[in-house]
């Protein structure tokens, strides 16, 4: 990895303001980890992309998560999961800020769960009930599914999708929160 890139990780994960040297210790676990993180991102096309997307939307959720490793991770698995049900992952970052300003642990009045505010019911569905929708990889799983169906079933409306999924189908009130976000703060290019 280039000193260069380094230093723009660093940068943008806020590491270079706490004076962590690519030289020290930190530094040098820090590089290891955005190694792993890029080269486990296997949804993304070539490794380019991963370290572009990657890097973007790591400085552009710094203001709801402090953790940089935190980011990475989550970001990784949103793009993988999104990706996997054929979403546009910046549109399912726009929808957790709405739903849970990524708060794993967010509870609605209804009782959805998670980042992306997923039912508990349908892990009897399914017959999973021991799955745990605080946990990000299986809420994401979930969210992500769930949204791709209400996509294909709306034949691409994102507006109507993104209202049955919010489960105010007819009312628009929702999508347009979650398409403001998209377009404030998440949309991205094609990787």
């Amino acid at each position: 990895m280039s000193r260069l890139f380094l230093t723009l990780v660093l940068a943008l994960t806020g590491a270079a303001q706490a004076q962590i040297s690519p030289d020290t210790q930190e530094g040098a676990e820090l590089r290891a980890f955005l190694l792993d993180t890029i080269n486990e991102a296997s949804s993304f096309k070539d490794r380019f992309d991963a370290e572009v997307w990657l890097l973007d939307m790591s400085g552009r959720l710094e203001r709801f998560i402090d953790d940089p490793q935190h980011r990475l991770d989550l970001l990784r698995a949103v793009h993988q999961e999104a990706q996997a049900a054929n979403l546009k992952p910046d549109l399912v970052l726009a929808l957790i800020e709405v739903e849970s300003a990524f708060d794993r642990f967010a509870v609605s009045s209804a009782g959805a769960q998670g980042l992306m505010q997923v039912m508990p019911f349908w892990k009897n569905e399914i017959g999973r009930p021991e799955d745990n929708l605080t946990d990000p990889y299986t809420n994401l799983r979930y969210g992500c599914r769930i949204l791709q169906f209400y996509v294909e079933k709306e034949k691409g409306n994102l507006m109507h999708a993104l209202a049955r999924y919010n489960g105010s189908y007819g009312k628009y009130w929702y999508p347009r929160r979650v398409m403001d976000a998209w377009d404030r703060r998440w949309r991205a290019g094609n990787l």
